[in-house]
C-alpha cells in the first residue's frame, strides 16, 4: 500500500512516525528522570520535617542530605539558610524557592515537546488527508475510462487514515502529558508546603 502512495502522503505518514518514536522517547525520558529526582518521596520529606520541628536540626540535615528526593534537596536549602540566619527567616526562604526553582526547571524540561506533538500530529494528519483526497480526485478526473468507485473509495480510504493516525498519536501524546504535569503541579505545592512548614510550622504545631 505504501508504495502506491503519493510522495506527499508517504512523508506525511513518515512524519507521524516520527511524532509518535518522540513521544515514547520523552515519556521514558521523564519517567526516568522523574525517579532519579526522587519525585513523589513524600514520606522522607515528612520525616525530615518531624525532625527540624521537633528540635533535632542535626539529624533533620543529615537524613536531608542523605536523601536524593526533590524534597529533601529543598528541605536541605531552606534548613541551612535558617540555621546560618535563625533571626532572618527571609534568607532561608529565598534560598528554598532558588531551589525548587532549579527543581521545577528540571521538571518541566522536555515537556513542550509533548505539547508541539499534540498540536502537530493532528494538522499533519489532516494534511494528509487533503493531498490523499486531492491525488484521489485528480487521478478520478483524469481518467478517461468510466470511473470505479472501488478505486476512489480506496484513495479515501487511505487519505483519511492519515487524520486517524494523527489524532491518535495526539490523544496519547495529551494524556501522557496530562499526566507527566500531574506529577509536576503535585510537587510544586509539596515543595510550597514543606517550606512554609519548615519556617513557621505545621497548624497546631510548633517548632522545638
Amino acid at each position: 500500500m505504501f508504495q502506491s502512495l503519493p510522495a506527499t502522503t508517504l512523508a506525511v505518514f513518515l512524519a507521524l512516525a516520527a511524532l509518535s518514536v518522540l513521544t515514547v522517547t520523552v515519556a521514558i525520558f521523564k519517567i526516568t528522570q522523574f525517579r532519579r529526582m526522587g519525585l513523589g518521596r513524600h514520606n522522607e520529606a515528612e520525616a525530615i520535617l518531624d525532625d527540624w520541628l521537633n528540635g533535632r536540626p542535626d539529624e533533620a540535615q543529615r537524613k536531608a542530605t542523605a536523601s536524593g528526593s526533590v524534597l529533601s534537596r529543598v528541605l536541605r536549602a531552606v534548613m541551612s539558610g535558617l540555621r546560618a540566619r535563625p533571626s532572618d527567616p527571609f534568607y532561608g526562604e529565598e534560598l528554598a524557592r532558588q531551589a525548587a526553582l532549579v527543581e521545577l526547571t528540571r521538571m518541566g524540561s522536555r515537556m513542550r515537546l509533548l505539547e508541539a506533538v499534540v498540536q502537530m500530529a493532528p494538522m499533519l494528519g489532516l494534511l494528509g488527508t487533503v493531498i490523499g483526497m486531492i491525488d484521489a480526485f485528480g487521478s478520478l478526473a483524469a481518467s478517461q475510462a468510466a470511473a470505479d468507485p472501488r478505486m476512489l473509495a480506496s484513495g479515501i480510504w487511505t487519505a483519511l487514515t492519515t487524520t486517524a493516525a494523527g489524532l491518535s498519536i495526539a490523544l496519547v501524546a495529551y494524556f501522557i502529558a496530562a499526566w507527566l504535569e500531574g506529577r509536576i503541579d503535585d510537587e510544586r505545592q509539596t515543595i510550597e508546603m514543606v517550606i512554609s512548614s519548615a519556617i513557621h510550622g505545621r497548624v497546631g504545631q510548633t517548632r522545638g
